[in-house]
């Protein structure tokens, strides 16, 4: 059944939340998701306080009962338009999935709009710790991006991207030094782009 033909189950409000703009690997993620009503919103937190397996818990629960939309925006792209951008175009995607986007109020989590034409999108600082409906992108997002890490790192085992999710960890940081760069690397980012020059990390 479409949302807007069960919209009175629903929140009149969109969750945004993005993941992954720090990592030196893989693609960044934004979610968008709509909470119904009635939504067990004690299992939610900012995404980073869960464990793992928690986590995994509540994305099984958010995409049972919830709408909800992604937005992938890959490392290629991210050299390309540089990550703000790119942040920006994952929300976009995200959003736009969401029928009839436009009658939603829409919040976000950080200080910034990602499309200033649209006067329904709220900015909120901490908004992932705030907001159930950031809190529920947040933990689709991250869940997403860490299940897709996991996957892509049977076929690049040297990384450990089972374990740092493509992050610049120590360990990965060690790994990148080893092994080199891959194609899933942000060439753009400062540790890649100086070991691709010559340079230390």
């Amino acid at each position: 059944m479409k949302l807007m033909k069960k919209i009175k189950y629903y929140e009149n409000s969109i969750g945004i939340d993005e993941v992954g703009r720090g990592c030196l690997a893989g693609p960044v993620v934004a979610a968008a998701v709509v909470l119904p009503r009635n939504f067990e919103k004690f299992i939610l937190k900012d995404s980073k306080k869960l464990s793992f397996n928690q986590r995994q818990e509540a994305f099984k629960k958010i995409r049972k009962d919830s709408v909800y939309a992604l937005g992938v925006v890959s490392e290629f792209q991210i050299d390309k338009i540089n990550i703000l951008n790119a942040t920006f175009q994952a929300m976009n995607k995200a959003l736009k999935q969401i029928e009839n986007f436009k009658k939603f109020k829409v919040f976000v989590d950080g200080p910034y709009s990602f499309d200033k034409s649209n006067k329904n999108i709220v900015p909120i600082v901490g908004g992932d710790a705030k907001m159930p409906s950031i809190m529920a992108a947040s933990i689709v997002a991250k869940c997403f991006r860490d299940n897709y890490m996991m996957k892509i790192s049977k076929n690049y085992p040297s990384y450990k991207w089972e374990k740092n999710f493509g992050y610049g960890t120590k360990e990965h940081l060690k790994k990148i030094t080893k092994h080199g760069v891959c194609k899933h690397h942000r060439k753009s980012f400062s540790p890649i782009h100086n070991i691709l020059s010559n340079n230390k990390i």
